[in-house]
């Protein structure tokens, strides 16, 4: 293996990672003294694509411009090349002549073991890689309980780790950095990663910024606003309670250490603790959904719980294309799925009233649901994304139990009361008071006549009657546990 002196440049290699502030890779670059070749590669198709959907493409599109712009600042230029890594970075790592390469860890098993793979390949060629963990709190190989055993439950998972944590301080990002060799870059433009014809981001724009700057002004704004009662109005979809840095998360535009310190630096110089913890906590939370994923393979296939291998999901075509549309007659859930449609985001929530809602009443496999939101949120995060419908399912770590069904009519009482939120995204029914503006099928037609809503027409009547979709969620569940008990009986006979 040639050494680090052999040659005088790196290629420091982005992922999602895309941020110049506390970016192990880049700072552990900078400190080398070497030149530097910077590059993100599209990776396209199967498990290892770059962006899961539609709406996380937009994003990574608006993301890389910033990134290249921050870099162009600091005196560095981003490569662009789209392929597999495993050819890409030997082959740019020889015509820019670099002897090292930096890259921080997917935290998603299948491509860290590829990744892992890779890097003896690299090795084996003379080009030394340098690898790092930047996107989480803890430590998942090490953060084990009293058995040296993996947490499968967050609150001793959270618990344990607040005993011990005091993540480092945030990287600084460098001020200049040495660009090295010029070597060919793709053009953004060229990816397609934008939407055209139709247009259906174009309401994205009202609400987000993507890149490290607007992360940080979406965290100052939190600290300085919504945070104070976060741990209430977190809840609310009618309220901008919440941080809403879930897709700077995701993309790497922001570290989990620097909103740590962020938070705690505010509430220790004034701001309440209680509500800080709230938001760290839903911190860990990601930390915990990375941790599943290290110690339990990926969610995104495989039932957690196995016990629900046997469980009788129904084939709804219809009700999942109701739901998806926005169109199932239930207003809180259409409400939400409509903003996701139009902004590229959901409220917590309202994600998990749609989830229970998809999983329960309509008896619609938690993967169908997963998919599509990973196709439609720009906060597509496949670690987070698959321990969340799990949750909600039943059959995840840490999980709901199953029997638990949210009804959607009296979560939509209790978190938007006076209709706020269904007025804003479902206008048809705007006219409705805030005592049926829930359940408008419960209302006489005088009541929906005088609000201009024909059921059927002018909105949708629901697609399944809820105490029958409640009922065969508990028959179901109840058909699982008898044939779970079933198979466990016949191993334990023939063993």
């Amino acid at each position: 293996m040639a050494s680090s002196s052999a040659t005088d440049t790196a290629l420091v290699w982005f992922r999602r990672d895309l941020r110049v502030l506390d970016n192990p890779a880049l700072h552990a670059a900078v400190r080398s003294g070497h030149k530097l070749v910077c590059v993100f590669i599209h990776e396209t198709g199967g498990e290892t694509a770059t962006a899961p959907g539609a709406a996380a493409r937009w994003w990574l599109h608006h993301s890389l411009e910033r990134l290249a712009e921050d870099l162009s600042a600091r005196g560095a230029r981003l490569v662009l090349r789209s392929g597999d890594p495993a050819e890409i970075l030997p082959a740019l790592a020889r015509e820019a002549s670099c002897g090292e390469i930096y890259w921080n860890r997917a935290d998603r098993p299948e491509i860290d073991a590829r990744d892992r793979r890779f890097a003896r390949q690299l090795e084996r060629s003379g080009i030394r890689p340098r690898t790092f963990r930047g996107s989480t709190l803890i430590d998942p190989a090490s953060h084990l309980n009293g058995s040296d055993k993996p947490y499968r439950v967050f609150t001793p998972f959270w618990k344990a780790a607040l005993r011990n944590l005091d993540p480092r301080a945030p990287l600084p990002a460098p001020t200049q950095l040495i660009n090295g060799k010029k070597v060919a870059s793709e053009v953004l433009e060229d990816w397609s990663l934008l939407p055209s014809r139709p247009n259906w981001a174009s309401g994205f724009d009202q609400d987000w910024t993507p890149g490290e700057a607007g992360a940080h002004a979406k965290l100052d704004a939190f600290l300085c606003g919504p945070m104070a009662a976060y741990p209430t109005d977190r809840d609310r979809p009618d309220r901008e309670g919440t941080s809403r840095l879930s897709p700077h998360f995701a993309w790497g535009e922001i570290s989990p250490r620097t909103v740590w310190h962020r938070a705690r630096d505010h509430a220790e110089r004034g701001g309440a603790f209680q509500p800080m913890e709230k938001f760290l906590s839903e911190v860990g939370w990601r930390d915990f959904a990375i941790y599943l994923a290290f110690h339990f393979g990926d969610l995104r296939e495989a039932n957690f719980n196995s016990q629900f291998d046997h469980f009788p999901w129904r084939k709804n075509n219809n009700g999942l294309e109701a739901w998806k549309r926005g169109q199932t007659g239930v207003p809180i859930v259409d409400a939400a799925m409509r903003q996701l449609w139009q902004t590229g985001w959901m409220h917590n929530r309202t994600r998990m009233i749609v989830a229970s809602y998809l999983i329960k009443h309509l008896g619609v496999h938690w993967r169908d649901g997963m998919i599509w939101f990973e196709d439609t949120l720009v906060d597509a995060d496949l670690n987070v994304n698959a321990a969340s419908w799990q949750w909600v399912a039943g059959s995840g770590a840490d999980a709901a139990p199953y029997f638990r069904v949210f009804n959607p009519v009296s979560q939509g009482v209790k978190f938007d009361p006076n209709g706020v939120y269904v007025r804003r995204w479902v206008p048809e029914l705007a006219k409705l008071d805030s005592k049926a503006i829930h359940a408008p099928w419960d209302q006489p037609d005088g009541i929906l006549a005088m609000a201009g809503v024909t059921l059927g027409k002018t909105y949708p009547r629901p697609v399944v009657d809820l105490k029958q979709g409640r009922e065969s969620a508990l028959a179901a569940y109840q058909h699982m546990k008898e044939c779970a008990s079933s198979a466990a009986a016949e191993a334990d006979a023939t063993s």
